[in-house]
């Protein structure tokens, strides 16, 4: 898997789906109300990884409306539906590759929701070290996030789709539970907690630095 041509399929995949995001995930919010929900009551400083167009910032912005908040994806698309958003005045909007842009070091927390399971383990490695170095002492990864619960399922969706990465428009290679738990520890984070959600085929990962 060429991470900058997956990256690039990504980011033209949800440039066409932009103006039909809103109406899938709002079928999801429960998933995305649960970062706020698990997030400590003092944070001021946020980033999100994949706002899109910025659903999971209603109820985070309801309970902390003072936050700054810095959002950083790669569909401009997607970013131009959240501008019109009455908050887009109040937040920072980066467009651009997790990989690339420069996440800084003193977020209380990190936040995504839907976005990050497109990447395989060492990519997966890579991005998670970089979002642990983003987070002062103490600070919260959260994630709600398609994650499969065996290592079987996650080859048979890495197998389709380096077998045949244009079979479909979009593909979905989340990886398993224990790789997940795996890779956040060998970076450092410390107390990782996996649960279930409403919505089967996603789980919240909480953990801090």
């Amino acid at each position: 898997m060429n991470l900058n041509e997956r990256n690039e399929s990504i980011k033209e995949f949800f440039n066409s789906k932009a103006d039909e995001y809103d109406s899938v995930h709002l079928k999801m919010m429960e998933n995305k109300k649960a970062i706020t929900e698990s997030l400590n009551d003092n944070i001021t400083n946020i980033l999100d990884l994949g706002a899109g167009t910025g659903l999971e910032l209603i109820p985070l912005l309801e309970k902390f409306p003072n936050a700054k908040v810095t959002v950083i994806d790669r569909s401009e698309h997607m970013l131009e539906n959240l501008k019109k958003r009455e908050f887009s005045n109040e937040i920072k909007i980066i467009c651009g590759d997790f990989f690339e842009v420069d996440f800084g070091n003193s977020y209380d927390a990190v936040i995504s929701s839907a976005a990050l399971h497109h990447f395989n383990e060492i990519d997966k490695q890579r991005l998670y070290g970089k979002i642990y170095e983003s987070l002062r002492e103490g600070g919260q990864f959260i994630n709600s996030d398609r994650i499969v619960n065996t290592q079987a399922e996650q080859d048979s969706l890495m197998r389709e789709y380096e077998v045949n990465p244009n079979l479909y428009p979009h593909m979905d290679t989340p990886l398993a539970i224990e790789n997940e738990r795996r890779i956040l520890k060998e970076v450092g984070f410390k107390n990782i907690e996996i649960r279930n959600l409403d919505d089967e085929r996603y789980k919240l990962i909480t953990t801090i630095k």
